[in-house]
């Protein structure tokens, strides 16, 4: 493809198409963390408990991450036009039945997810392809740069636009929109509608696409297998690490189909999920240190504002409002990150924000029922400065370690272990604060003897778990500054499309 042309020679306007993918790409995978402050008013709308309602973020974290393998096959056998408007078109769907589903049908807004969460899993990795294609190698870091506003930026900033939204009713271009649960969905529907049909004026394929078809073993293993694992992490949170039935049967099921799904690849001469990337050293390495960029973003972000609600009694609107500034501080960093990764490479760049991660990370240990929100906010601020240093910088390294013809398979494998790394590390800090907050809790014959003393014990019983959920993910930011120091020096140049590194 010659640059400003696609695969047909006709001329492509790159800036329209970014700026299409970057915003299409933002309202679907905002509603990945949307619903986190939303759960107990959909708890009150349709009469579930909180086991039941936390089924809206699980099946969307279930679905997205087994359609993230299936991409790398979409990608190659769909024009990237038909592709990301079908996408748009599933998210449409799933966006207006979930704002008329009735409070007596829960399932149907569980499909709903599903349907969002099915096109959340194409345009991500499609995005980083699109990005990969249009631009040039010395502009790379810049595309992936922009790519970063979508992917940090609009999970961070999810919990705040909906607390704003559930707070109560507001004036925007002239329609009253917020004060309940389907505002939601209501907002977003418009510029979905908008954007798909910019895209069917703009959108071109510029992607190179060849027959291959569909080899539905490996779909049936994909999907079984990083489905299982998946609903094991998610049932952490209702049962614990402990529990056989929902936990660890599911996981150790998961894992075993996985390893059969690794084995059936390496023996297919046109894999499924091209996992003989992880080969190449330097992409397992860049791949590993995006996992822990995510599991260090995500985590503490369900971890923060349940402390900032619990302990500290806060609003959503208002525990929102603290965290927005760090979110934004992602947009901000991930341009600059993706231009100094064009002079310098990732190496530098991971180990500064990986630094910044730590750093941001250790005081939150030493958090209190009294801690000034003003001293939160400027810690998270560090964090989300390191995570907007630390992931474009990172996955332009990775995709430049492989052959350009294995970018889109790549791109699959990154996403994949991402999603995945993210899921099961919030699982983790969910568990572990869950744990301890169990183990110090007081006894029930006390709330009665000393109401003042329970509740005092009982409170010190949830800082602790906050502090050790907080702890463990100061470890995880430890072992990702240590491993950025075996990363290669400088930019890391995508090789020619002429075979695979092995």
């Amino acid at each position: 493809m010659a640059e400003n042309t696609d695969m047909n020679g006709k001329p492509i306007n790159r800036a329209a198409m970014m700026a299409l993918l970057m915003i299409g790409s933002f309202i679907i995978i905002i509603m990945q963390t949307s619903l986190g402050t939303a759960l107990p008013t959909l708890m009150t709308a349709f009469n579930v408990d909180t086991a039941t309602v936390q089924w809206l973020t699980t099946i969307f974290l279930m679905v997205n991450g087994i359609m993230v393998p299936v991409s790398a096959f979409l990608t190659t056998r769909i024009p990237t036009k038909y592709l990301y408007l079908s996408a748009l078109v599933v998210y449409t769907i799933g966006t207006a039945v979930a704002y008329v589903t009735p409070t007596n049908a829960f399932w149907l807004l569980m499909v709903a997810r599903a349907l969002q969460a099915i096109a959340a899993g194409i345009v991500m990795p499609l995005m980083q392809v699109v990005a990969l294609t249009l631009f040039d190698a010395k502009s790379r870091g810049k595309a992936l740069g922009m790519v970063g506003l979508v992917i940090g930026m609009a999970p961070a900033i999810g919990p705040t636009l909906t607390g704003w939204i559930l707070d109560s009713k507001h004036d925007v271009l002239g329609m009253t929109v917020g004060g309940d649960w389907r505002s939601i969905f209501g907002m977003v529907l418009p510029l979905a509608v908008i954007v798909l049909v910019l895209s069917i004026v703009y959108f071109r394929n510029v992607l190179e696409t060849r027959k291959v078809s569909l080899d539905i073993r490996s779909l049936i293993e994909s999907t079984v297998g990083f489905g299982l694992v998946l609903f094991g992490s998610a049932m952490v949170s209702n049962y614990s690490w402990t529990n056989f039935t929902w936990v660890l049967a599911p996981m150790i099921v998961g894992v075993l189909v996985i390893a059969e799904f690794v084995r059936h690849q390496l023996h297919m001469e046109k894999p499924f999920l091209d996992v003989s990337v992880f080969k190449n050293k330097q992409f397992a390495l860049t791949s590993a240190l995006v996992a822990l960029t995510f599991i260090a973003m995500i985590g503490v972000e369900m971890v923060l504002p349940i402390y900032m609600q619990q302990v500290r009694g806060l609003s959503a609107l208002n525990s929102g409002l603290t965290l927005l500034p760090g979110a934004l501080m992602i947009g901000v960093m991930s341009p600059i990150a993706g231009y100094f990764y064009d002079l310098y490479g990732a190496k530098r760049l991971a180990a500064f924000g990986f630094a910044m991660i730590l750093l941001g990370t250790i005081p939150f240990q030493f958090l209190t029922e009294t801690t000034p929100t003003i001293y939160i906010t400027a810690l998270y601020m560090v964090r989300m400065m390191g995570v907007g240093i630390t992931m474009m910088p990172l996955t332009s390294s990775a995709m430049g370690a492989l052959h350009l013809n294995q970018t889109a398979q790549g791109t699959a494998v990154n996403n994949t272990a991402r999603q995945i790394a993210a899921s099961l590390g919030t699982a983790i800090l969910a568990s572990v604060m869950q744990s301890q907050i169990n183990n110090n809790l007081p006894s029930d014959s006390l709330k009665t003897a000393d109401p003042i003393a329970y509740g005092s014990k009982a409170l010190q019983a949830s800082l602790d778990g906050f502090h050790a959920s907080f702890l463990l993910a100061a470890c995880f930011a430890l072992l990702a500054f240590a491993l950025s120091f075996l990363m290669h020096k400088g930019k890391v140049e995508p090789k020619p499309a002429a075979g695979k590194e092995n």
